[in-house]
């Protein structure tokens, strides 16, 4: 055989998706067997459209409940990558619930996992005396009307930092907890109380733990100085109640410039020593 007759390996091409979800009736992001997933529905669709098998990287992993206006996802291909095309036929075949809002080409070097270097979180309440309004019922936790907002920022803020979030954290066996928590803060509209929480990666259920932490010094229960105090913990504290997962919504996930990739991958990598699932779950 000649140089001239033989056929060139196909080059492999990887996908970043953009993807919004409404999380209540999918049982999380991860693939499980005989359970409706986001990453399931994803999978089977692009699969179908594209006609090759397609499996999904995620940037964070959502737990049962959660959703998503900025989760990030990425898949490699051979084939042809015409993204327009492709973003249309995905709305034809995924289910109202879930939506790829965005679909370009990125780097080989782009992960959606290890790449990233910020996640963004937005947890919503509402002190109205009857609930949350019918069209926020599945994005909205009701809270005792009256809690103390400026108390929960003195106590968000003492959480502030690089530190170990095992009193938050679900535990995971061989899984670090220690965290950099970059943004903590409530902003007040009306009834609406929003938590803001940005940090490099989240462990197993600390979004909705810290959360729950603080609403109890909202509501006169605990201290500021209980919440910092947490940070001394080695493990999960049982006095910190989870807040509902359909108050949860993973907003916006941050990536360095595309020459940084490769550098950021190695660098994330280097942190998580024992297996951790960086920016998963539960949150």
């Amino acid at each position: 055989m000649t140089v001239e007759d033989q056929t060139p390996e196909p080059v492999s091409v990887r996908v970043r998706l953009d993807i919004s979800y409404d999380g209540t009736d999918f049982t999380g992001w991860a693939r499980q067997p005989g359970l409706r997933t986001v990453q399931g529905v994803l999978e089977e669709a692009l699969s179908k459209v594209r006609r090759e098998p397609v499996r999904l990287t995620v940037a964070g992993r959502t737990d049962a409940g959660v959703h998503a206006q900025g989760q990030v996802a990425h898949f490699d291909t051979h084939g042809e990558l015409d993204c327009p095309r492709l973003l249309h036929r995905l709305a034809r075949f995924l289910p109202k619930d879930v939506r790829v809002t965005g679909i370009r080409p990125v780097p080989l070097e782009f992960d959606a996992r290890f790449s990233a270097i910020r996640r963004h979180y937005a947890y919503r309440l509402t002190t109205a005396p009857y609930g949350a309004e019918p069209l926020q019922t599945r994005h909205v936790v009701p809270a005792r009307s009256g809690v103390d907002l400026e108390a929960m920022r003195a106590a968000s803020r003492k959480l502030l930092g690089l530190h170990d979030f095992a009193a938050f954290c679900r535990r995971r066996e061989g899984a670090t907890t220690i965290r950099e928590l970059q943004r903590f803060d409530w902003e007040r509209e009306g009834d609406l109380l929003t938590a803001y929480v940005s940090a490099d990666a989240f462990c197993w259920s600390m979004v909705r733990s810290l959360v729950g932490a603080v609403l109890a010094v909202g509501e006169g229960r605990r201290t500021p100085e209980w919440v910092g105090g947490l940070l001394n913990e080695r493990e999960r504290a049982s006095a910190v109640a989870v807040a509902p997962a359909h108050g949860l919504s993973l907003i916006a996930v941050d990536y360095p410039a595309d020459s940084e990739l490769a550098a950021r991958n190695m660098a994330t990598r280097e942190m998580r020593t024992v297996p951790d699932p960086t920016g998963c779950c539960g949150d």
